[in-house]
């Protein structure tokens, strides 16, 4: 009887619930079970044109009447979900992740990322900000431009110099970004920036880059290809810079031609940000926005991104450029997307779409950060066997610029984790309580004249209350009444964009005032750093002394106050925040020189100095205002090591003590007197949340070292060519015609392996592949990860291609004397050339593949031997 009961009222609930689904689906583009085709046919011819253009826009307003929520289309997951105002897992840089020779772990990280994106944009659903940016499901990544020139300051958001190495992984993230659900996806990946761009920064919105079909075909676009032709990427992003005479947005060659005849792409594409702008302000090939509107859409640009140039589509089609069926095509272009990614359907279908918030730096998800982190370190030098370090030393000195610098390992592009482990801390947290862990700056990247920080708190005060009276503002300007006052105790503060403050203030496009009054403790000197982003004034006694109001990058200013014991100094810090992350932090002190003599006297008990330095995403990266000693821009004008460090280090060697060089970096640094006189050298990269942990790891002996160099490291700049040309003569690896500091795939290890009976036909015919097989043995004594390699070399002088090639790449981990046979199959297209057309032709006559765990010319000492075999191809 209870069963009859509960049956019926179950009946009448489906009942109910089919009535309300049927009443919902008021038009044919809101019915499920339709093909998406048809939806999105539906959809697009009930939208008025004003409704059309505004929905090719980055930031997508609702249309109410058809109850189609607002969408912003631009996010980013470079390496974990980046800018959300929620806390996630952030995995090493891009180019440390390249390092680690890694498909099947980027695969993976891609996925993760994808989960914590999918959790978080199901939030914003529930919380109805689907409006807002960084919480959709549109990823602008990844960044497949080849890093033709380590000066190229967002070469770290790439997978390297070499084309087939960052086409696989480009495939492997893709394809985990995206899932493997035959109707919805995961997330949508878009690849980027199309296609010839890699700087220099400051000249991006004018530069016109221009290479011949060989260099076209042969590197630019083959990742490219890969991603758009097999890994079918959701969307492509077209760059800023022109190319042969027209902006990349509008090109017919790249645009028309190649993305969407030849290679038949119909997915979404969108403009860098304010790159439609560049067409008529800085590229002047247009003589408004109408017209670069027009013609971007007419050449396949679905989107404008960051701006609202396309609002001139309106215009154009008054006044007959386009017409309303062409931007049709472009606007079922995105609505199809939307609708692969379930935005129109019930949760229950889509299976993603129940994604739980729990996921965010889940324990699997933080794991791996850390084992990519460890994958991604690349020992460059290990004489004497200096490391491992013994965990039993006494007193460990740590030093340098990235040693406690938490910023550092984020790299770029990144979001923020709810924990981040600096070297210093996995340091000490590897050492225990047993052994002194000492440390001292000593240096930052540029200079030996630091600023010594001394504890204001006393001397800050308003109102008879210590610290700042904060008053917050709605808008950039400082405009009105404050949202919220309040009294703060300091001044240091981080937001990411969205975030909740108090008021019902929200971090984005707010603005700040800080006012206090400044004691002097004695007659002198008092130096205020200020730093911030996006824009910030310090006013003394209303005079204003700083101003980056304009800046809108991150960045740090100083100014030096001549002070009276007991005066007092009235101080008003004034701060607006954009779009973006958003950081305000004072401080003061005295600027003092680092004596590296005494600092070593001081230290001559110490059993070891451990130097963590290099560079930082603070002085490399995306169009940055950072103008000092080898940085510009963003970009760097010098791959050198900055001599302050080189002097530094020059002092630690004549301690006699062993000393550990931990570099970090997004690029290529030249480091010849290093590598020449300092025993261990590590590039640890800018290495996720828990690089800390990871180089202390690999510093005493709990991992084996396996990364393999993704770039080339030149010994000085007299290696690189000019940074403006994009001809590959004479760049990378594959053309360079000098020796290497450190070659691409370079990498040591605490164990060595043996290669032999490398085995593959003699003879195969021309346009076909081949397979080949390998033994590998572990011959130390620790067992470790060998990343084995294939390259492809041939001696037909009549043909123009790469010196070298890379065509294969497998990581194994072996136990000490173990074996494993490794098997590689060479596709058809992995044994062909691009002749001077542009057309891609079957190698013939003698090849030579190589194997080992380096190009077949560098031979590492810890990865033995190398196999080559001569290959004859009729």
């Amino acid at each position: 009887m209870r069963k009859t009961k509960y049956l019926k009222i179950l009946i009448t609930l489906l009942i109910f619930t089919g009535i309300r689904s049927v009443k919902a689906q008021q038009y044919p583009f809101q019915d499920y079970k339709l093909p998406f085709e048809k939806r999105v046919d539906d959809l697009v011819s009930r939208l008025t044109l004003e409704e059309k253009v505004f929905q090719m826009l980055n930031s997508a307003p609702a249309i109410p009447r058809l109850k189609i929520p607002a969408y912003d289309w631009w996010n980013e997951t470079l390496h974990g979900v980046a800018r959300t105002p929620f806390k996630v897992t952030v995995f090493p840089q891009a180019i440390a992740m390249a390092a680690t020779f890694d498909s099947d772990a980027l695969f993976k990280m891609a996925d993760y990322s994808a989960l914590e994106g999918r959790a978080i944009y199901n939030k914003a659903v529930e919380l109805g900000r689907t409006n807002e940016r960084y919480l959709g499901l549109t990823y602008w990544t990844p960044n497949i431009n080849i890093f033709r020139d380590p000066r190229w300051g967002r070469g770290q958001e790439t997978y390297g110099e070499d084309p087939y190495l960052t086409a696989t992984l480009g495939d492997a993230f893709v394809r985990g970004l995206q899932g493997d659900d035959p109707k919805y996806l995961k997330a949508a990946a878009c690849a980027k920036h199309y296609a010839v761009h890699s700087g220099p920064e400051p000249l991006r919105h004018v530069f016109n880059a221009d290479v011949s079909k060989f260099d076209l075909w042969d590197t630019y676009l083959p990742a490219f290809e890969k991603l758009v032709t097999q890994s079918k990427v959701a969307g492509v992003m077209c760059a800023y810079n022109a190319f042969q005479g027209q902006p990349c947005c509008a090109s017919d060659l790249l645009m028309t031609d190649i993305l969407r005849k030849q290679w038949n792409f119909t997915g979404y594409v969108t403009s860098d940000c304010w790159a439609i702008d560049d067409f008529y302000k800085n590229h002047k090939t247009h003589k408004d926005a109408a017209a670069a509107s027009a013609d971007a859409v007419f050449h396949g640009t679905d989107i404008d991104c960051g701006t609202e140039a396309y609002k001139a589509l309106l215009t154009a089609v008054k006044n007959g450029i386009i017409t309303e069926k062409d931007i049709d095509v472009s606007i079922k272009r995105l609505f199809m997307i939307r609708f692969r990614l379930g935005m129109f359907d019930p949760a229950a279908m889509v299976k993603y779409a129940n994604t739980p918030i729990t996921v965010l730096e889940s324990d699997d998800h933080k794991a791996h950060s850390l084992k990519m982190a460890r994958e991604s370190m690349v020992l460059l030098r290990n004489e004497a066997n200096t490391l491992p370090l013994k965990k039993g030393l006494k007193k460990i000195v740590v030093l340098g610029p990235n040693a406690d610098n938490a910023i550092a390992v984020l790299g770029n592009y990144n979001g923020t984790p709810s924990k981040i482990t600096t070297v210093l801390e996995g340091i000490k947290n590897k050492v225990g309580q047993n052994t002194q862990v000492v440390y001292e700056q000593a240096v930052s990247f540029t200079n030996d004249t630091l600023l010594n920080y001394l504890n204001l708190d006393q001397q800050l005060a308003i109102d008879g209350k210590p610290g700042f009276k904060a008053e917050y503002f709605k808008g950039q300007n400082l405009e009105g009444t404050p949202v919220f006052s309040q009294m703060e105790s300091s001044l240091k503060h981080e937001w990411q964009e969205g975030q909740q403050m108090e008021g019902g203030l929200t971090a984005n496009h707010f603005s700040a005032r800080y006012s206090t009054n400044f004691k002097a403790a004695q007659t002198g000197n008092m130096t205020f750093e200020l730093e911030g982003d996006d824009g910030y004034r310090l006013f003394i006694n209303g005079k204003k002394v700083l101003d980056a109001w304009s800046r809108n990058r991150w960045g740090a200013q100083t100014y030096k106050l001549a002070t009276v014991k007991d005066s007092t100094y009235n101080l008003v810090i004034e701060y607006w925040q954009g779009e973006g992350a958003a950081k305000i932090r004072f401080s003061g002190g005295t600027f003092m020189r680092t004596d590296f003599n005494a600092l070593v006297k001081r230290h001559q008990d110490a059993d070891a100095f451990v130097f963590v330095g290099g560079i930082s995403p603070q002085l490399e990266g995306e169009e940055m205002k950072v103008d000092l000693p080898g940085f510009s821009g963003g970009d760097r004008t010098s791959i050198m090591l900055p001599q302050a460090q080189t002097a530094l280090l020059k002092a630690l060697k004549n301690s006699g003590k062993p000393v550990v060089f931990v570099m970090m970096t997004g690029s290529a640094i030249a480091i010849p007197w290093e590598a020449e006189n300092i025993p261990a050298i590590v590039n640890a990269w800018y290495g996720g949340q828990s690089a800390g942990t990871a180089v202390a790891d690999l510093l005493f002996g709990d991992y084996n070292p396996s990364g393999r160099l993704p770039v080339t490291f030149y010994k000085s700049d007299q290696d690189l060519a000019n940074f403006n040309d994009y001809s590959m003569e004479n760049r990378t690896y594959r053309y360079f015609k000098g020796k290497p500091l450190f070659g691409f795939g370079y990498g040591l290890s605490y164990t060595s392996f043996r290669y032999e009976g490398l085995t593959t036909p003699a003879n195969i015919k021309s346009g076909k592949g081949t397979t080949l097989s390998v033994k590998i043995t572990n011959t130390g004594k620790m067992q470790g990860d060998e990343v084995v390699q294939l390259y492809v070399t041939h001696s037909d002088s009549a043909i123009k291609t790469a010196r070298k090639a890379l065509k294969g790449f497998q990581r194994v981990n072996l136990a000490p004397g173990k074996s494993q046979l490794i098997s590689f199959n060479l596709q058809p297209g992995d044994l062909t050339y691009i002749d001077e057309n542009g057309q891609k032709k079957p190698l013939t006559g003698k090849i030579s593949l190589s194997v080992g765990g380096s190009q077949p010319d560098e031979t590492l000492k810890t990865s033995g031997n190398i196999l080559s075999q001569t290959l004859n191809i009729n």
